[in-house]
């Protein structure tokens, strides 16, 4: 990464009544200083995974105690009431989440106690196939899985597992089954841009939206001899087929990617550019860790516990929603984050010291 890729390209200027507003009623929506509402949140049922990515897991990873995991029951609680106070997707992620014993039937009852939930799941897919059929019919709709390469060798040198055909046969099983699958490849210089053939013949006949992120400078530092813009994904593209924008307004979705039809094929290229083209402006998300802990940005290492206040006797839910309030109203501007990093420490360190597989991605 260098300084050319860290320019703002939004402007947020802060409203100060925003940022005295004392919490809002249940009814109101989540409103962070910056006037971004917060409809949506990421929920990491495990911080554990069977792959060992080379981007996502510490060299020598400590997982937390299963006491301190947050139990399926609370989970399905915080959501409802987090539901009832205006957020309108969640998305259950891990490590990897169908590692967690019983991981399919909690969606089962999620979805069961409250049907128009707007539920999706990321996942290795290492594990899927055998519960395809299962998450359809319980409801499940969509589905993000991380996929750097179509090269088994390649696979397995970035993941540690030579579990590439796994996760080829999770892809055909979703699209069988009606779930509508997202790929998210981190893009990396030296294991698939020159790759680009690959994944657009992948997509040729298959409806898959293929989605590259910039790598981000999360927990090992910004990894600058692999790092690659999303225009040079583009410009991989090109090379190989006719890229037209998606208007915002036809690409079903208010995710940061920005989307490509390509001409003859049935899937569509995506890029998310959380560096070179930050889109903190828009973001309305916030994340809860494994064992309770809520992260308001990616870039930072501030958290807020949550476990405790669930367990108290005479605490609960309500002082949960409180505390949610408090800390999205604090909810910081990322590329800020980035930017001061940067200028403090240069491209090859982290913006936060926490790995990318303890956060929930």
């Amino acid at each position: 990464m260098t300084a050319a890729f860290l320019s703002p390209n939004a402007s947020l200027p802060q409203d100060p009544r925003l940022s005295r507003a004392a919490p809002g009623s249940a009814a109101d929506p989540f409103m962070d200083a910056h006037g971004r509402t917060v409809s949506y949140v990421r929920v990491s049922v495990t911080d554990r995974c069977n792959l060992r990515c080379q981007y996502c897991v510490c060299d020598n990873p400590t997982f937390t105690p299963h006491e301190d995991i947050l139990r399926y029951e609370e989970i399905a609680a915080l959501i409802a009431r987090l539901r009832a106070v205006g957020v309108e997707k969640v998305r259950l992620t891990g490590g990897e989440p169908f590692v967690r014993k019983g991981f399919a039937a909690f969606v089962e009852r999620l979805l069961a106690a409250d049907p128009g939930l707007d539920l999706r799941i990321t996942t290795n897919a290492t594990l899927l196939e055998p519960h395809v059929e299962r998450l359809a019919a319980a409801g499940v709709r969509r589905i993000n899985i991380s996929l750097d390469t179509l090269d088994r060798a390649a696979f397995a040198r970035v993941t540690g597992r030579d579990l590439l055909d796994h996760v080829l046969r999770a892809v055909e099983a979703c699209l069988g089954a009606g779930i509508r699958v997202k790929i998210n490849a981190v893009a990396m210089r030296d294991v698939n841009l020159g790759r680009m053939a690959d994944f657009l013949h992948f997509i040729r006949t298959r409806p898959v939206d293929m989605r590259f992120i910039e790598l981000m400078p999360v927990g090992h530092g910004a990894q600058e001899g692999r790092w690659c813009s999303g225009e040079e994904i583009l410009e991989a593209a090109r090379e190989h087929a006719e890229l037209t924008p998606v208007p915002r307004a036809r690409a079903a979705t208010t995710g940061p990617a920005t989307l490509y039809d390509l001409r003859g094929h049935a899937g569509r290229l995506g890029v998310i550019t959380p560096v070179s083209s930050h889109f903190c402006a828009t973001c309305n998300r916030l994340r809860i860790t494994s064992d309770g802990r809520l992260r308001t940005c990616l870039f930072s290492d501030r958290t807020y516990r949550l476990r405790p206040i669930l367990r108290h006797p005479h605490l609960g839910l309500e002082q949960v929603v409180r505390v949610v309030r408090l800390a999205g109203a604090s909810k910081p501007i990322g590329f800020n984050l980035l930017q001061q990093a940067f200028r403090d420490h240069g491209g090859d360190h982290g913006v936060c010291t926490t790995g990318m597989s303890s956060i929930g991605g």
